[in-house]
C-alpha cells in the first residue's frame, strides 16, 4: 500500500504486523539527550539553537532505528521542536521524513484548530498541498495530525476537507488524559458532559469520511479515565482512538482494555517520555545514557506485553 493515501487502512494494517497498538511519542526535551549526543551536537554547532536541534534529531534518529521494527506509528509533538526556532522546525520536519522512510505512520501532534482560511493553512500545511505558482509542495507531510475542535465545526471542517483530498486522517481532542482536564470537559450541558458532545460531533464528522473498518477522523481519549474511555468506546465505535496517559501519566495495560472494540482494534496507545526516556527509569539504569536507544526498545517491548495481556484478559 502507498504513501500516498488511505492512512487509517495503512495504520490498522501496521498494527495487524506488529502485533502492538503502540505509537512511541518523540517529544524530545534537552534534559532526555545523553551527554554524549549533546556535547557532540554543541562541538559543532555551539550551544545555540543549531545545536540544540542537531541533538534532538540525533536523539530522535537513535530511538527510531531501535524501534521502527516493533512498532506502527509515531507522535512527534511539535512544540518540543518549536521551542527551538527554525533550527527546531528543521528537526521535526526531519524526524517526520525519517520516520515515513521507515515506514512508519506519523501524527503530527499539533494541536491546531482556528476558522475559515487559518484553520485551511494549517490543514494543508501538514497534511496537504501548497500551490506556488505552477508547483505544489507538501510541507510537514504527516499522515495525520491531532485538532482541537473548541472553534466547532468552522475550525475542524478544513481539515476534513484536506483529508478527504489526500485520504490522511485526524485525532480530535476529545476527553484528554491531563488532571485539568475536567474544568471544561466533564462541565455537564444539556444533562451530558461536555466531552459526550464533542464525541458525538466527532462520530458526525467521522461517518463523512470512512475507511473500510474504521473512520479516518479518530478521537484524542486519554487512558487516565477509563470509565469515560468506555463511555466514548459506545458512542464512538468506528472511530480510531490516540490514548496518551500510559506511562509517565499513571495508566497501565489494565486500563486499557474498553478502549479497543471486540476485534482487538479502534485503539493507539501513546508512550512519550515512557519510551525516549526509558534509560533514566531504574528498570533500564543498567544501559547506561549510551544505552538510551536499546533502553527505549526495551520500554516498547515491555509496554507491548503489558497491554497485550490485558487485551487478553479483557
Amino acid at each position: 500500500m502507498g504513501r500516498d493515501g488511505r492512512l487509517i487502512e495503512r495504520l490498522i494494517e501496521k498494527i495487524k504486523k506488529t502485533g502492538v497498538p503502540i505509537v512511541a511519542g518523540l517529544d524530545p526535551m534537552l534534559d532526555y539527550i545523553p551527554r554524549q549526543i549533546l556535547e557532540k551536537a554543541f562541538g559543532e554547532y555551539g550551544e545555540t539553537l543549531e545545536g540544540a536541534a542537531e541533538a534532538v534529531w540525533q536523539f530522535n534518529k537513535g530511538i527510531v532505528d531501535a524501534v521502527y521494527d516493533l512498532i506502527p506509528a509515531v507522535k512527534p509533538q511539535i512544540a518540543m521542536y518549536e521551542q527551538f526556532g527554525i533550527p527546531g522546525l528543521e528537526a521535526y520536519k526531519r524526524t517526520v521524513d525519517y520516520c515515513r522512510e521507515k515506514d512508519l505512520v506519523v501524527i503530527g501532534d499539533i494541536k491546531r484548530g482556528d476558522i475559515g482560511s487559518t484553520s485551511a493553512a494549517y490543514a494543508v500545511g501538514h497534511l496537504g498541498r501548497v500551490q506556488v505558482g505552477s508547483q505544489s509542495f507538501a510541507p510537514f507531510d504527516e499522515d495525520f495530525a491531532t485538532v482541537n475542535p473548541y472553534l466547532g465545526t468552522d475550525g475542524v471542517r478544513p481539515f476534513v476537507d484536506v483529508c478527504k483530498e489526500y485520504k490522511k486522517g485526524l485525532f480530535i481532542l476529545v476527553k484528554t488524559s491531563n488532571p485539568s482536564s475536567g474544568e471544561f470537559q466533564d462541565r455537564i450541558v444539556d444533562g451530558k458532559p461536555l466531552y459526550e458532545w464533542v464525541g458525538e460531533k466527532v462520530d458526525e464528522w467521522g461517518r463523512e469520511h470512512m475507511g473500510s473498518q474504521y473512520s479516518y477522523i479518530g478521537a484524542v481519549v486519554g487512558a487516565t479515565y477509563p470509565e469515560m474511555g468506555r463511555r466514548l468506546r459506545g458512542l464512538m465505535p468506528r472511530t480510531f482512538f490516540l490514548v496518551p496517559g500510559y506511562g509517565a501519566q499513571g495508566a497501565r495495560g489494565a486500563d486499557l482494555a474498553d478502549f479497543f472494540n471486540e476485534d482487538g482494534l479502534g485503539a493507539i496507545v501513546n508512550s512519550s517520555r515512557g519510551i525516549i526516556a526509558a534509560y533514566k527509569q531504574a528498570a533500564y539504569a543498567d544501559l547506561g545514557e549510551e544505552g538510551y536507544a536499546q533502553a527505549s526498545r526495551r520500554a516498547v517491548e515491555d509496554m507491548a506485553a503489558d497491554i497485550r495481556q490485558a487485551l487478553e484478559n479483557a
